[in-house]
């Protein structure tokens, strides 16, 4: 077959238009699976996989065109078909059609990526400020400046506001600004110091395009103590408005809001924030005397209020204090803190945690995350607590694994929402993904015990029964936290190892003549030893404690599976969820 009789074969058996016609198909699936992958968390060989096939396929579709050709009564081989069989303008008809579909699928490919685009620039961290004073210990005030801001900015929903604990770890003006911002998934970073002096401050910020170093905005404000919310509230709304976010009527009053007009007091706030964020029962502590001393200073300080709120309900969670000791203060506190300034999304979300944790009232638990979410989109905790609290106890898994995900756009960083992403997967049963998420975790950080423990249960309910050993060892190792050591003793008692259950049994004992000890912790290493009638009497007793950090989750807790057929436990899980105020649980 000479040249031009092979060209026109090529033309006669339609490969030109197959060929033009998967290549236009196999770009669009290119572009379609670049979007998609990346927004299902597939990993990066996946879309290598895909691309190879798509190309296989271009020879496979060509191949095809040559040998057959579609005619009236199906597929036949191209020699087989005679000149009349062949309808070329059939042919072109549909061909056309196929490409302008095509045209159109692109089209809105296309827009999609642009619109993507464009709400992925309305993204921004806050580096920490650097600390220009003279004097070290006002390292406090630099960081109280840049989590203010940050506060402010993160009340507006259309942008997306990287939470602090994400941005600890970066000093202000880096080097590596483009690497940062991909780590953190924004576009901005704004970065800054802070020099304190006497009645004095003088802040200076730039506002960076991460991707190319582009300096959009940049400023210095020299200005009196008392004037400082309103650099703050300035700094906001400069960078909102470079960003081009759209703010609600609310969403500008709450960015311009001066919490208080007593310097001290503000002072006084933004060192207990700073012993806040360390996460420790000292620190813990020591947050609660400076919050209460600009209480002290400032009566209608609402911030300060909310200060209180977010301490004492993390309290018995760190096992610094009985929930009957500090969930009703955090109550008390966050209805105080909403009584002065209803608008506060963070008060919502710790009085959302106490009243679920204290008095397993979810709808009312429920109404709080909600109203603290819509008040403060960009709080990564409220996202975080509503998904385990509010959702992951009543059984919602997919709603709650959305939420941790969102806290984790927000706060990418933070080992504790990498680490609850992994303990709401191993709630939902998923425990393959719960434990690479706590493997990638402990990466992050491995010497985290919480995470250490949380793997040791998803591998124990995978069945890994050493490997969970090892773990929950580990974690008791690194913190006094009695629960690792209860789970130790839980699975000894499964495994036949009484006398060692029955030590770890005595070891708990002996540290509850000193602090509080959750009955839960006593409850599975009596599940262990097969005493489950001991087990739900203790678990009775916690629910009489209020300590709704173990029993709120009493129908989700898959280590309490053993006692779902006794008729005692099912009333206890009745008490737990028996409608409050006639309204029944979600």
């Amino acid at each position: 077959m000479n040249r031009g009789n092979f060209l026109a074969e090529l033309k006669r058996r339609n490969v030109y238009k197959v060929a033009v016609a998967y290549a236009v198909i196999a770009w669009l699936l290119i572009q379609a699976g670049s979007i998609l992958f990346p927004t299902f968390e597939a990993p990066d060989w996946v879309m290598k996989v895909f691309v190879t096939i798509v190309a296989a396929g271009f020879v496979i579709a060509l191949l095809i065109a040559w040998a057959f050709e579609m005619t009236p009564e199906g597929m036949k081989r191209t020699e087989n078909v005679p000149p009349n069989e062949f309808n070329p303008q059939w042919s072109r008809r549909k061909f056309a059609t196929l490409i302008v579909g095509v045209a159109l699928l692109a089209a809105a490919l296309l827009i999609f990526q642009l619109w993507r685009s464009w709400a992925s620039e309305k993204s921004i961290a806050v580096l920490p400020f650097d600390n220009l004073s003279r004097d070290p210990e006002n390292a406090y005030f630099a960081e109280g400046v840049q989590d203010e801001i940050l506060t402010r900015l993160a009340k507006v929903a259309d942008l997306k506001v990287i939470s602090r604990t994400s941005t600890q770890s970066f000093k202000s003006a880096p080097k590596d600004l483009p690497q940062i911002a991909k780590q953190l998934g924004v576009a901005h970073i704004l970065e800054g110091s802070v020099q304190k002096q006497g009645e004095r401050v003088r802040v200076n910020v730039q506002l960076i395009r991460a991707a190319t170093d582009a300096h959009l905005w940049g400023e210095s404000f020299d200005r009196n103590l008392v004037d400082i919310f309103a650099v703050e509230s300035e700094i906001a709304k400069n960078i909102a408005d470079k960003l081009r976010a759209k703010l609600t009527g609310s969403e500008a009053q709450a960015m311009g809001a001066r919490p208080t007009e007593n310097g001290e007091a503000y002072q006084l706030y933004l060192k207990g924030r700073f012993f806040w964020n360390k996460r420790t029962a000292k620190d813990f502590n020591t947050a609660l005397v400076y919050f209460q001393q600009a209480i002290d200073k400032d009566p209608g300080f609402a911030l300060a209020y909310a200060g209180l709120a977010d301490t004492y309900v993390l309290l018995s969670g760190f096992a610094a204090a009985s929930p009957k000791e500090s969930l009703p203060k955090a109550k008390a506190a966050a209805i105080r803190a909403l009584e002065l300034d209803s608008t506060l999304g963070e008060a919502h979300t710790s009085l959302g945690q106490a009243v679920s944790a204290y008095d397993f009232d979810f709808v009312r638990a429920d109404r709080e995350f909600r109203r603290g979410i819509e008040l403060s989109p960009n709080y990564a905790t409220g996202h975080q607590w509503y998904a385990e609290s509010g959702l992951a106890a009543l059984g919602h898994f997919d709603e709650a694994i959305a939420e941790m995900k969102r806290a984790l756009e927000l706060d990418p960083l933070s080992v504790i929402i990498n680490a609850d992403v992994g303990t709401v997967l191993c709630t939902a049963g998923r425990y393959d993904e719960a434990i690479e998420q706590l493997r990638k975790t402990l990466e992050m950080d491995p010497d985290f015990y919480y995470a250490h423990w949380n793997l040791g249960q998803a591998l124990e309910l995978k069945g890994r029964t050493e490997e969970a050993i090892a773990e929950y060892q580990k974690a008791a190792t690194l913190n006094d936290d009695p629960l690792p050591l209860a789970l130790l003793g839980r699975l000894y008692g499964r495994m036949g190892r009484k006398d060692e259950a029955l030590k770890i049994l005595e070891r708990l004992q002996e540290i509850a003549k000193d602090r509080y000890v959750s009955r839960y912790n006593f409850a599975i290493v009596q599940m262990g030893l097969g005493h489950n009638d001991e087990a739900i009497r203790l678990l009775e007793e916690a629910y009489e404690d209020h300590n709704g950090y173990d029993i709120a989750y009493i129908k989700t807790d898959r280590l309490l599976n053993p006692l779902h057929g006794e008729p005692r436990f099912q009333a206890l899980v009745a008490k737990v969820f028996a409608p409050k105020d006639g309204k029944p649980s979600p």
